[in-house]
């Protein structure tokens, strides 16, 4: 990834607090020869040393995936920059955002209990603290054909690299102009850049 140096995210705990807040990922791996990808959630182990997820069955880039070096990316929040926010007309349009790739090699699952023990993960991840739905609570007989259903993996990662491109490359005094802007735009991502850049300012 093109990351100049203003742009490095450099702080490991902010790196993968951004790939658990925003796991629903993009894994790209070589298929039938071509480039091929999927948008799917991936599960950061706890040691921060494996990737864990799962494909339909039907979905055929898992068979020639095992130990290829793949690359999953993580997509934070993003956004417009217009120009008319600062405090020239010398200046073009450009784009904020924060995102996270990971390469690794890909091992899928064969062990059965491994594959349970992901998908009861990412349950615990996605459901809420007060949902009444439990996985355990779910027939076995239903889930045992559910399981066939999918293809487990998990990726060994050997590299992660990540960029925060929240203007730091411009003044302060114009970074406190777009946070101000982006602040009165009642949408998700302009208000998470707004906050990203702060705390940018603040270190």
């Amino acid at each position: 990834m093109y990351r100049p140096k203003y742009f490095k995210m450099t702080d490991d705990t902010i790196v993968y607090e951004m790939m658990k807040t925003n796991s629903f990922a993009t894994l790209f791996s070589q298929h039938d020869g071509m480039p091929f990808a999927t948008h799917l959630p991936l599960i950061l182990n706890e040691e921060n040393t494996y990737l864990y997820g799962h494909f339909a069955r039907p979905n055929s880039q898992w068979k020639d995936i095992q130990n290829q070096t793949v690359l999953a990316t993580f997509h934070g929040p993003h956004c417009y920059i217009s120009p008319s926010w600062y405090e020239t007309n010398k200046a073009v349009p450009t784009w904020n955002y924060v995102t996270v790739h990971v390469y690794g090699e890909v091992e899928l699952l064969e062990d059965e209990n491994e594959l349970a023990e992901h998908l009861q993960e990412m349950v615990l991840k996605y459901e809420s603290p007060d949902s009444t739905y439990r996985l355990q609570d779910v027939d076995a007989d239903f889930l045992a054909v559910l399981h066939k259903g999918v293809q487990g993996f998990k990726i060994k990662i050997n590299k992660i690299e990540g960029k925060a491109k929240l203007s730091q490359n411009h003044s302060i005094e114009r970074q406190e102009l777009v946070i101000n802007q982006l602040e009165k735009i009642p949408k998700t991502d302009e208000q998470q850049i707004a906050s990203l850049m702060k705390a940018n300012l603040k270190r």
